[in-house]
């Protein structure tokens, strides 16, 4: 990550509005950034338990990460919708939530949420909502976006009561969010950007291993042809049974930082190395198939990456730990999920199933647990999640730790709407998750990328008339049924996600099949 270079647009405006501040990426602001992280132990304490409190909550659902990798992932600026599951914090009567985005939201978006706010109407939450737009389609990260409007930053500050305990919420945390928390003064319920490299690629396979945990034979802190070529000669030898490898550059996202490499037609080399070189390019297939090899190359020099096994096997399943570090130093154990990948070789995330088999549940959250005492010891704070490649081999599961995000995800809106609509609880002990009815369990199946180019002219009004017409909604008399986002994405990209929640995962399913073909029928 670059360091953070705030433009002085409006320069005269930004001197008068933001004077005094430390340069971005300074050690002044560092120590500015941490002082202001302290005031989180006392919110946590005190008010975030607190439903009547007053505090006010800056949503920054910026996904600052590589704008290459991002820019090939269709509708990635609608993936900032994916965090108004916050907007359930609403509920509390004394709250405020200001939530910034690229482009407006359409306005039926947010009425769809705020319906199925409990015990809340929506002209009360809608009082205390401000949604900020920078009016910006472009590439760049949201958090860039505001930093470069000194307007626009200021209006936030003002938006801030001076009564209120305030922090902000993002999808991930860098320098950038660092630089814009230090201007707005207030502190991100996050990991310190200094830290954020212990999740890259290389680091997770360290972690893992100071844990105990067992991990694909492979090879990290590379950062050449060179050395994946080296890297991947030395992993045949080594194991002269595997078929395939993952090369992956240390900050990818959803898959699209990595490749395949195909041993196939090696068996005759008289030299395997030699072989590796000469066939690399013909070899190696990336995940996100607009990336040529050239540019896949350039960005493993730039953050470096990892070579490991393909993890193969009869019966194999991607399950995820999601885990969070709170501001008192309490490590918890959130959710459990069994992801479904797609893409060149499994690699790219599709959607989830929640919780995680009951074959293995307890026993990959024990293992996650295990991951964030140490990331606890080394200063790590807020969500995160551990991703697993299981194998089942003579009748028990083998799990392969393959990376650390720490960052929210793709499994954390769904939960998190799930958790605020049923006030309910995940029991890491029996891998359940148990609804405020008692010893009701609810399970969901969630999609980020339900897509048809048929969908594609579907505006958000004629996505909710549909729903409202064919009953796909969540019903909180018995808390369960449907709930939509990345909405905005639909019209132009033919891309919906959705949340199917169920009493038994069979009907979470039956939710899930329902959409599909209420919308062929729509489409035809």
């Amino acid at each position: 990550m670059h360091k953070p270079v705030v433009e002085t647009k409006n320069s005269s405006f930004l001197e008068n509005g933001f004077s005094g501040f430390p340069e971005a990426g300074s050690e002044a602001e560092i120590m500015m950034f941490r002082k202001l992280q302290e005031r989180l132990y006392r919110q946590f304490e005190h008010i975030f338990p607190n439903k009547l409190a007053p505090k006010t909550v800056v949503v920054i659902p910026s996904l600052t990460m590589d704008e290459e990798i991002l820019s090939k992932i269709n509708g990635i600026n609608h993936y900032e919708e994916r965090m108004l599951c916050l907007l359930m914090l609403l509920r509390m009567p004394r709250t405020n939530v200001i939530y910034l985005t690229s482009q407006t939201i359409d306005p039926v978006i947010i009425d769809y949420y705020l319906h199925m706010l409990p015990g809340m109407t929506g002209y009360h939450a809608l009082r205390r909502l401000t949604l900020l737009s920078c009016h910006d389609s472009s590439s760049k990260s949201l958090t860039c976006k505001i930093l470069e409007r000194p307007r626009l930053m200021k209006r936030i500050q003002d938006l801030i009561s001076q009564d209120d305990d305030t922090h902000m919420a993002c999808f991930n945390v860098t320098a950038y969010e660092r630089t814009l928390a230090t201007r707005l003064q207030i502190p991100i319920f996050g990991c310190d950007p200094d830290l954020y490299e212990l999740g890259s690629k290389s680091n997770s396979r360290k972690i893992f291993r100071e844990c105990g945990l067992i991990i694909p034979p492979g090879f990290e802190d590379l950062s050449s042809e060179e050395d994946i070529i080296n890297s991947l000669s030395q992993l045949k030898k080594q194991h002269p049974e595997i078929r395939k490898a993952v090369v992956k550059v240390n900050d990818g996202f959803s898959g699209e930082g990595n490749a395949i490499f195909s041993y196939s037609g090696i068996e005759n080399a008289a030299d395997t190395k030699q072989w590796i070189s000469e066939n690399i390019r013909k070899k190696l297939k990336m995940v996100a198939g607009e990336i040529s090899y050239d540019m896949f190359l350039n960005k493993f020099g730039q953050m470096g990456g990892i070579v490991e096994a393909f993890i193969d096997g009869e019966r194999k399943e991607s399950p995820s730990v999601q885990c969070r570090i709170t501001p008192t130093g309490v490590c918890e154990v959130l959710s459990t999920h069994d992801q479904e990948l797609g893409g060149e070789g499994g690699q790219v995330y599709i959607g989830a199933q929640f919780p995680a088999s009951d074959e293995y549940a307890v026993e990959i959250g024990h293992m996650g647990k295990k991951v964030s005492d140490a990331l606890l010891e080394k200063g790590v704070l807020g969500r995160f999640a551990i991703d697993f490649i299981s194998v089942k081999e003579n009748d028990e599961w083998r799990h392969y730790a393959i990376e650390i995000n720490l960052r929210k995800g793709g499994t954390t809106h769904p939960f998190l709407m799930l958790q605020f609509l049923t006030d309910g609880i995940y029991n890491a002990d029996d891998g359940k998750y148990y609804i405020s009815k008692g010893s009701l369990v609810r399970y969901y199946f969630t999609s980020d990328n339900l897509k048809s180019d048929k969908y594609i002219g579907l505006t958000p009004h004629d996505l909710i008339d549909i729903a409202m017409m064919n009953d796909l909604h969540f019903d909180g008399t018995i808390q369960e049924g449907v709930m939509f986002h990345l909405i905005g994405a639909l019209s132009q990209y033919g891309k919906l996600g959705v949340v199917c929640v169920g009493s038994t995962p069979q009907r979470a399913r039956e939710f899930y099949a329902k959409i599909i073909e209420v919308l062929a029928n729509e489409c035809q």
